[in-house]
């Protein structure tokens, strides 16, 4: 084979690490965003956090504000320039209003006086657990009874529930309370009724329910706190001892029978258990702060205009260490490669998420210009949405928007919506228009609402409804809005 050379020419398209950290900023979330920002700090030092409340820096200088506003964020984003190579950085980068080293939020440093030194504190909650030790220790137990309490104790699980079988626990007896009875006690054998004894202990302290080993008991146990003379008492409680499938069935008529009573005793005995805790060790659960959302968009209506503004408390206040920028001002030999390219990485940082919230606030506020009768009228009025529409709109890619609108909220006087909640299919309509999919599922959730519960709406009946309204919907496309609601079938709403 006779060797030859060739000259080819080829377009690629070339991820830079820059547009890389660019676009894996854009999909996190604002808790993994800070994630993210706590492991650069800690591996580059030339950049650094500001404290909140941080005005001035170490010479006295202000920080200069570059969260954009929304008439900023709407103009079209200019491409980032890579900064300068590690070996082509001079005083004039540092000093050029074009080069500027801070970053931080818009109306930072607000909080005067003693109470901005205080963040967010969690509050000391009891678990469950511990609120049961702390009741025990006030009963007159010996040690051999307190012991066994509290082998049923580590067994409760966090809803206030026996897990384990009391047979079960009866062979953890010896091994579990070698450490807490005395050794007179350990030669003598464990009795199940003392087990059960201890359990009775348990089931009389609070909450209401706590100790029980199924559904029925913790019910049970509930009622047997009320006073003796609540009327329909026993009647509720034949109902939790052996009628829950019935009631959960809402099959009254065979309830009357097999109870042998009316309707309005019923009816009252239903509301009595309906008002009662199945979880009773619910309210010590511990929720931690990293559970709950944090938005960063906030909506408003200024002057009668809808407008999308950022969050402050969610923007990152970063700025390049004015400690390592001297040294390179003053050093620029071969010796100091290594910040030079911390540097780099230091600004590319943040002006990537600079980049990142602008383009955030841009996509938020395409949105609210398209929805705005959804601000000024609730989820009826929710016009269908697709992602295209926003992405020609602002000049973006769709995969952009998507990265854009997951797990990313917006505050509105309606509550907090995550930014792909907008968005949504349509159903056509006999005027030859379109119909969101979310403007359905909110008519359906007002028609139950408002439906009569001896007669609740089916779902052809619902389907009837719409159509008359000129909406063409298909009964299993209604059952399937209904059950993404959680909104049980006709049958299963029906009341007394």
């Amino acid at each position: 084979m006779k060797q030859s050379l060739q000259l080819k020419f080829s377009q690629h398209l070339a991820l830079t690490p820059q547009l890389q950290q660019s676009i894996r900023l854009l999909q996190l979330s604002s808790q993994e965003l800070n994630q993210e920002l706590e492991g650069f700090l800690q591996a580059n030092p030339l950049l650094e956090r500001l404290e909140p409340g941080s005005e001035t820096g170490e010479n006295g200088e202000s920080y200069i504000p570059t969260t954009p506003s929304v008439a900023e964020a709407e103009k079209p984003a200019e491409p980032v320039a890579e900064a300068p190579a590690a070996d082509n950085f001079s005083e004039d980068y540092f000093d050029s209003p074009g080069g500027s080293n801070r970053w931080e939020e818009s109306g930072a440093g607000n909080d005067d006086g003693d109470d901005s030194d205080f963040g967010f504190q969690e509050a000391a909650t009891l678990s469950l657990h511990d609120h049961l030790l702390r009741q025990l220790q006030l009963l007159p137990l010996c040690e051999r009874d307190l012991g066994l309490c509290l082998l049923l104790v580590d067994a409760i699980n966090d809803d206030g529930y026996l897990d384990q079988s009391l047979e079960d626990l009866v062979s953890l007896l010896d091994p579990e309370l070698g450490d807490i009875v005395s050794d007179e006690d350990k030669d003598r054998d464990f009795d199940p009724v003392e087990l059960e004894t201890a359990l009775k202990h348990i089931q009389h302290l609070d909450p209401p329910g706590v100790g029980a080993r199924s559904l029925s008991e913790c019910l049970l146990l509930q009622l047997q706190t009320m006073p003796a003379d609540t009327p329909c008492l026993q009647l509720a409680c034949d109902i939790a001892r052996e009628h829950l499938p019935l009631l959960a069935a809402r099959d009254y008529a065979r309830l009357r029978k097999v109870l042998h009573c009316d309707d309005d005793a019923l009816r009252t005995a239903q509301q009595m258990l309906t008002q009662l805790n199945p979880r009773p060790g619910a309210a010590f659960s511990h929720i931690a702060s990293d559970h709950f959302i944090q938005h960063e968009i906030v909506v408003k209506k200024v002057k009668g205009i809808w407008l999308a503004s950022l969050n402050d408390e969610v923007v990152p206040k970063l700025r390049i260490n004015q400690i390592y920028a001297n040294i390179l001002k003053r050093n620029r030999d071969s010796s100091s490669q290594y910040l030079m390219s911390q540097m780099q990485e230091a600004k590319w940082m943040i002006k990537n998420i600079q980049q990142r919230f602008s383009t955030i606030l841009r996509v938020s506020q395409a949105i609210v210009d398209r929805q705005r009768n959804f601000f000024e009228h609730g989820e009826v009025a929710m016009r269908p949405l697709v992602l295209r529409e926003i992405a020609d709109e602002l000049g973006l890619h769709e995969s952009t928007i998507s990265r854009v609108t997951t797990r990313k909220y917006m505050l509105t006087p309606r509550g907090v919506y995550e930014l792909k909640y907008f968005f949504g299919s349509h159903v056509a309509t006999e005027a030859g228009g379109a119909c969101s999919a979310t403007a359905i599922r909110a008519l359906i959730k007002q028609m139950v609402a408002e439906e009569n519960p001896q007669k609740p709406l089916s779902d052809s009946q619902i389907t009837e409804i719409l159509g008359k309204q000129g909406i063409v919907v298909a009964r299993r496309t209604i059952a399937k809005y209904r059950e993404s609601l959680q909104i049980a079938a006709a049958s299963q709403r029906k009341s007394l």
